[in-house]
């Protein structure tokens, strides 16, 4: 008997997992600490999207089902107040791309609006980043944390 394999759904799954685990606090955040941080290249929040970011390639291909599994993934019921599954509302082209709508996990996304009320490229730039209580950082300690050591980098490295 061969065993099927569907290399769409494992690379789906892994990019979708890949995510999540690294903005949970998967140690694979590791490598971009010993390098010198751009604040331009960077989100606000100091992460980098991976290029197969299953949210994003739901939201460019309106892909329902894609759509779902972000919904669930991200608690956008829990976090932003999402209450029902609407997938008009479920989408994600980046929290830097201006020419696309913003959807509401970015609307809503407390780093991301404090970081352009400050006029600041990325979270590593903020003075208040250690002492900053966002609901990013609460719910996600250990990523808190990559990002100040990438900070630390930054600012000894800064011109």
């Amino acid at each position: 008997m061969k065993n099927q394999f569907n290399r769409r759904k494992f690379v789906t799954a892994g990019a979708f997992a890949g995510c999540a685990l690294l903005v949970s606090g998967f140690k694979g955040f590791a490598h971009l600490q010993n390098q010198i941080p751009d604040p331009k290249k960077l989100n606000y929040c100091g992460y980098t999207c991976p290029k197969d970011c299953v949210f994003l390639e739901a939201s460019v291909k309106n892909d329902v089902e894609l759509k779902k599994k972000a919904y669930e993934t991200w608690e956008m019921k829990e976090r932003f107040g999402v209450a029902e599954f609407d997938p008009d509302k479920i989408f994600c082209f980046g929290c830097k791309t201006t020419d696309k709508p913003v959807g509401i996990r970015l609307q809503k996304c407390d780093v991301r609006n404090c970081a352009i009320d400050k006029k600041l490229d990325s979270c590593i730039e903020c003075n208040d980043l250690k002492t900053c209580e966002k609901d990013l950082w609460k719910k996600f300690p250990d990523f808190k944390n990559a990002v100040i050591k990438m900070q630390t980098n930054y600012f000894a490295n800064k011109l």
